[in-house]
């Protein structure tokens, strides 16, 4: 499935990158090339940041998407930040050139892991922050971007209840380092450590069947 909604930067990006071509057109005009290559350059890096690039999302029933650019670091299991027992974590090193967007890694919808009410069994050490996202089959997956810079915490522009497709645009990484990903132990992983995964593209691995 081809991601039809292509922003080429993130929302983000834009008011940065307008004044920075403003700064590069006003010195380029006023003052010549060579004061213009600072805003010239600054333009650029700010475009390498902020990109965020049309991808080719696969329909894969039950598949997990990879939810960013980087490459694979561990695949461990664990029962920290888990809505419903013990799960996989995929832990990935996110690459800092790469796409600016985080993209959901399985259809469904978003669910709150501060409400006790809709999982009792939901992990109570889970950080808020994290996206957790229940298939219609109930498969739960969680996301969570963390070792962010600069103060700047990775944000979510999806609501509570909101159905999000695989590979559907979901947060803004904001610098984030890592990416963890939660799928069911009784689920099956593909991605192995020292795999370059790119976001909303590659299948890192599978829910259980229903």
């Amino acid at each position: 499935m081809r991601d039809r909604r292509n922003p080429f930067v993130a929302q983000e990006g834009i008011l940065p990158l307008v004044l920075a071509g403003f700064l590069c057109g006003y010195a380029l005009l006023y003052h010549g090339v060579w004061p213009a290559s600072l805003p010239a350059a600054v333009f650029v890096l700010l475009y390498l940041l902020f990109r965020d690039p049309r991808r080719f999302v696969p329909s894969v029933a039950l598949g997990v998407v990879s939810p960013v650019d980087g490459i694979v670091e561990s695949v461990t299991t664990t029962d920290r930040c888990v809505v419903l027992g013990e799960a996989y974590c995929i832990r990935i090193r996110i690459n800092p050139l790469g796409a600016y967007t985080a993209r959901s890694p399985v259809e469904g919808r978003v669910m709150d892991l501060r409400s006790k009410t809709e999982s009792p069994g939901a992990d109570r050490d889970c950080p808020v922050n994290a996206l957790w996202v229940e298939t219609d089959e109930g498969s739960s997956v969680v996301l969570q971007l963390h070792e962010h810079r600069f103060g700047l915490a990775p944000q979510a522009f999806v609501g509570l209840g909101e159905r999000l497709g695989q590979g559907q645009r979901c947060a803004y990484i904001r610098l984030a380092r890592v990416a963890e990903v939660y799928v069911p132990v009784a689920g099956k992983v593909h991605a192995e450590p020292g795999r370059r995964v790119t976001a909303g593209s590659d299948v890192i691995a599978a829910v259980p069947q229903p």
